[in-house]
């Protein structure tokens, strides 16, 4: 353990405390003063101060921000929920203020431990509000929960998400972008094993390391290069005091943000001489979007040390779960336990984290689940983040995730946002119906026939937006082939 890692990154974080709020003030001072702010010299020095307030880390998460979204055509309000409380973790549900006409289904969004909130999924969130009733699993910073609550590793990870899914109810809908995806198949295979009756319906993992021997990408080289050991020793430090959380073991999230920026860091740069340069000549439109975005990354939470290394050594070192390997509070985790649960595996073209590969390996992995049941989508053009944010996400990966929970939707209500309610006919209308059944018919066989390639995918496997009466009736292979936007 380095001990000397947390306390230093504290101790320059407080000096440069005073620097920061200074800036932020000096561009109140700006705001309250237009006749300079708008010229040339005053945008310039707002830009910098810009900079500056952004030169440092939030560890507190920051809101969702989600007040209001359309469903049915109407603007509903959004009541955020606590249903659910662990020293580690709130199990927090989006409640629509005003009931929709149809119950919607029930969907648990787990979110990533991995050096950020959970607000980093608002996007995926407030897509997924207008047509679902969605709750999220808002991770706790560990610098904040004392030590008197325990450790927390990946056995705890995986229970909170089995306790989670029988808190909300059977049939409900899990998706799990990135980190999670492992703990997400692991806790639907042994809750598969146990005959759970809260077994979810469906399961839709994104941009996950499930199996990274799989077109390793630099993440998965790096995570390799060294022995867990290596990793205990230089990269887990302890709490200062001062907060809940003095001396438990973590790795820090300043640590985990840096290692990625560094990955990219002439991208980072480009970003931030942008944003200077737009502000500056006054157009701030591109700037607030980077702020917005730079505002997000910055927050950043701690990982334990015990779910840290546990992750490390048995995803990236061992490939436990691959390898039939993986165990969980003392028991196998066994994928070919799955036969219910519907499963969603969706990758980016241009993932440089969790490399195309890597999620598909769930559809060999759930050997028993029948194929009518696997989807897999590889979404061209986009990279990790895109895969969950953004228009592609919004346009054309959502549809498919929508399709596959609507149609494994175990709940008697409407269970295809593409069917409507049948509504009753009178006799005459129906005599006149069958009357003019022969003229019809050649007409409804057209139109089943175009509808039918319209909704197929150009390989004919697992587009998402076929139902799963026309996937049955294609021959069973054993892994699905990727379908391309």
């Amino acid at each position: 353990m380095n001990p000397f890692a947390y306390p230093t990154y504290q101790a320059f974080a407080d000096m440069m405390l005073p620097m920061r709020h200074g800036a932020a003030l000096v561009n109140h001072s700006l705001d309250a003063w237009p006749a300079f702010g708008d010229t040339s010299h005053g945008r310039s020095i707002r830009a910098a101060c810009e900079l500056l307030t952004l030169a440092g880390l939030t560890p507190v998460r920051p809101p969702f921000g989600i007040d209001s979204v359309v469903t049915e055509g109407n603007p509903v309000q959004i009541v955020e929920e606590v249903a659910a409380h662990t020293p580690f973790c709130s199990l927090l549900h989006f409640r629509k203020d005003t009931a929709p006409s149809h119950p919607q289904p029930r969907v648990l969004v787990i979110a990533p431990m991995s050096g950020h909130f959970a607000t980093l999924l608002r996007g995926t969130v407030r897509t997924m509000l207008a047509e679902h009733d969605v709750y999220i699993t808002d991770w706790h910073n560990p610098r904040d929960v004392p030590l008197s609550q325990g450790r927390f590793g990946f056995d705890e990870y995986v229970r909170h998400v089995i306790d989670f899914i029988e808190t909300i109810g059977p049939g409900t809908h899990l998706l799990a972008v990135c980190q999670p995806t492992v703990a997400a198949l692991a806790a639907v295979a042994l809750m598969a094993a146990d005959d759970n009756p809260a077994q979810p319906a469906s399961m839709t993992l994104m941009a996950g390391p499930l199996d990274t021997r799989i077109n390793p990408t630099r993440v998965n080289e790096l995570a390799k290069s060294k022995p867990i050991e290596w990793f205990e020793q230089n990269l887990i430090s302890a709490v200062p005091f001062g907060f809940a959380g003095a001396h438990r073991r973590v790795y820090p999230g300043f640590v985990q943000l840096t290692a990625f920026m560094a990955m990219n860091l002439n991208r980072h740069l480009d970003s931030f001489e942008t944003m200077h340069y737009e502000r500056a000549k006054g157009d701030p439109a591109k700037a607030d979007t980077i702020r917005t975005f730079y505002e997000e990354y910055f927050a950043t939470m701690d990982l334990t040390a015990d779910f840290y290394l546990e992750t490390v050594d048995t995803v990236f070192q061992r490939h436990a779960l691959p390898l039939h390997e993986l165990e969980v509070e003392g028991r196998l985790v066994e994928p070919s336990k799955i036969r219910r649960t519907a499963l969603l595996t969706v990758e980016g073209e241009k993932d440089d984290i969790c490399a195309v590969g890597q999620t598909l390996a769930a559809q060999d992995m759930c050997d028993k689940l029948r194929p009518y049941l696997k989807t897999h989508h590889v979404q061209t053009g986009v990279g990790h983040y895109g895969v969950f944010n953004g228009h592609r996400w919004e346009r054309q990966i959502y549809p498919r995730v929508r399709a596959v929970i609507y149609d494994n939707e175990p709940r008697a209500v409407v269970v295809s946002s593409r069917v409507r309610t049948i509504q009753p006919v009178s006799m005459a209308a129906a005599s006149e119906a069958i009357a003019a059944a022969p003229a019809a018919a050649a007409v409804v066989d057209v139109e089943v026939d175009s509808a039918a390639a319209a909704t197929a995918s150009p390989n004919g496997v697992g587009s998402g937006s076929a139902t799963k009466t026309q996937q049955a009736s294609r021959a069973p292979r054993r892994r699905p082939p990727a379908t391309q936007s």
